[in-house]
């Protein structure tokens, strides 16, 4: 009885030592899935983080572009303001002053320009300039560059350009060099020892250029066609300090959009 007694009791030893020991294990595999479900959380936190960090970056960069760009259109919107209010109140002036010039000429309203007809210049197939082209010169130059050189508008003259134009007779590169001639002759004629010394005539040395176009700018007649004789044509324009920095804008920001 007594060794029954000892046997049962260790086999209750044993099961309670089994269960003490399933137990255990339980208990560590819970601990482990929860290390694990929590390294899980945290690994997913810190994704959606990340993610949300690199959104919000992407949206400040987009924010910071749209803004850079607003205020690239802001300030080409005050330069175009700018150009157009001195352009025209440089037009309104060249318009006053020869309003009741006897000179054969035609002031562009939007632009400007001044152009003469072929004839008042050169013979045709000359580059020399004819005695009337000097005397029209002689009366117009002093007027048009003492407007443009005058203290209100010489600090935003970029250019002032003598511009020559034919008409297609002797084909492009034939015309290109005697429209070119024409151009320099005329600014040449500008500063010969001979010609009447006029305000602002060194000023002018600084910014004055001669173009030839050739044919590339044709006058057109009503029905859409090159008219010869006034296609022969000088012309005077004008460019603007502010003009010239808004188009190099506007290139950066076509280049920006591309």
């Amino acid at each position: 009885m007594a060794r029954g007694s000892r046997n049962l009791g260790r086999s209750k030893g044993l099961i309670g030592e089994e269960k003490e020991s399933s137990w255990i294990s339980y208990t560590d595999l819970m601990s482990a899935l929860l290390i694990i479900f929590a390294l899980v959380i945290m690994v997913t936190m810190y994704d959606t983080q990340n993610a949300y960090e690199q959104q919000k970056k992407a949206m400040d960069e987009a924010t910071e572009a749209i803004k850079q760009k607003e205020e690239a259109i802001a300030q080409n919107n005050k330069l175009i303001e700018d150009v157009i209010g001195v352009k025209s109140k440089i037009i309104e002036e060249l318009m006053i002053a020869f309003k009741d010039s006897n000179l054969d000429l035609q002031i562009d309203k939007q632009t400007g320009a001044i152009r003469f007809s072929g004839g008042v210049f050169f013979d045709k197939n000359s580059s020399t300039v004819s005695a009337k082209g000097v005397d029209y010169l002689e009366d117009f130059i002093p007027k048009y560059i003492e407007i443009l050189m005058s203290d209100q508008f010489r600090d935003e003259i970029a250019q002032i350009i003598v511009e020559g134009h034919t008409d297609s007779d002797g084909g492009y590169l034939y015309n290109l060099q005697l429209s070119q001639d024409r151009a320099l002759a005329v600014a040449q004629q500008v500063f010969a020892p001979n010609f009447p010394k006029f305000k602002y005539q060194e000023e002018l040395k600084t910014v004055i250029t001669a173009n030839g176009r050739s044919f590339s700018v044709p006058i057109l007649d009503k029905n859409g066609e090159m008219d010869p004789d006034k296609s022969r044509r000088v012309e005077f324009k004008f460019r603007l300090k502010d003009e010239q920095l808004l188009e190099k804008l506007q290139g950066m920001m076509v280049d920006d959009g591309r």
